[in-house]
């Protein structure tokens, strides 16, 4: 067995001092990090790598991944969080690229009782089953705890070096951050976004009504204010500049764009058929986001694969209506 593995780095405490712990023994490590179409990974793991000197790379996850969500083996917890499943999913992505540059184990930065949904000692085993990792997994904060690995039975890390962090105090975890000379470590992380209730009803309302799902519909749901109109038709409102803008970027092929005319107010996006009562409810609830009318009344324009137009609205949604219609 070579002393080289692939370490799951979050941009969080927790693998961040995993990988230090076994760079400090040697260890040659490559670091990946998983970008979902749910926004649930962090951005900065990115800069970690870069300062802990460690080659990073970044793996999308297919729609595969979306179906675990959907139906997942092992439950899911007060969202829509399938933890076990998701956790064996990215373990069986790093087995298959820790063959791919030739390491012999993959590194976790997992304590043992942090999270009751995916890091028990049960769940550990079900994990590394599913994954085809049996033996292969190592994680240095929480080592002491659980039955030694096979890097660590082969002597290529060194138990003795490891740790028996547990449960969800971060006291310990600090105290190791300041012995490595960790400045301003991260704070914990809000969680999966899957695992927030409001997010969950978004994620549920597209397996409810979309037949034929494709990726940007998940990626979407975090921008905007998100309004089923009826069971073919939803309609997403920018909250801001920047949404806006993506808004009008995106615009996927089977959507349509609208945007105001002559008065200042949000744009927004149109997942479903374009019909003339769905155009209006749609520029209703967009007036309902604007504080100064115009003195003519306000107009609209759409846009759909090359076809323009503009609608004048009549009237804004009351909010009864519109709240009625909210997702989240």
């Amino acid at each position: 067995m070579n002393r080289k593995a692939v370490v799951l780095l979050s941009g969080g405490l927790d693998s961040t001092l995993a990988t230090k712990i076994l760079l400090e023994q040697g260890i040659e490590i490559e670091a990946i990090n998983f970008q979902t179409m749910f926004g649930c990974c962090k951005d900065d793991a990115r800069k970690v790598a870069h300062e802990l000197g460690v080659r990073f790379t970044m793996l999308p996850v297919g729609m595969d991944y979306v179906e675990l969500v959907k139906n997942p083996k092992h439950g899911v917890g007060k969202g829509i969080n399938p933890c076990v499943d998701c956790r064996a999913y990215m373990f069986r992505v790093a087995k298959k690229f820790m063959e791919e540059i030739d390491a012999s184990f993959v590194v976790s930065g997992e304590v043992l009782g942090q999270r009751p949904m995916s890091q028990r000692s049960d769940c550990f085993e079900t994990i590394e089953r599913e994954s085809d990792l049996k033996g292969l997994i190592v994680r240095p904060l929480s080592a002491k705890l659980l039955d030694p690995s096979i890097p660590e039975q082969e002597g290529a890390v060194d138990r003795e070096r490891l740790y028996d962090i547990q449960g969800r105090s971060r006291s310990r975890l600090l105290e190791l951050a300041r012995r490595f000379g960790i400045e301003n470590p991260p704070q914990p992380s809000t969680g999966c976004a899957l695992t927030e209730p409001e997010f969950a009803k978004k994620v549920r309302d597209v397996f409810q009504h979309v037949k034929d799902y494709e990726r940007w519909q998940f990626e979407i749901l975090k921008t905007g204010r998100h309004f089923r109109l009826d069971p073919q038709a939803k309609l997403i409102v920018g909250r801001e500049a920047g949404e806006n803008e993506y808004l009008e970027y995106l615009h996927p092929v089977g959507t349509t764009l609208l945007t105001p005319v002559n008065f200042a107010g949000p744009s927004a996006l149109l997942d479903g058929p374009s019909t003339p009562d769905r155009l209006e409810r749609s520029g209703r609830l967009i007036l309902s986001y604007t504080k100064h009318f115009p003195p003519e009344p306000p107009r609209i324009q759409w846009e759909r694969e090359g076809s323009l137009g503009v609608l004048e609205i009549s009237s804004s949604s009351p909010e009864a209506e519109f709240l009625s219609l909210r997702i989240t």
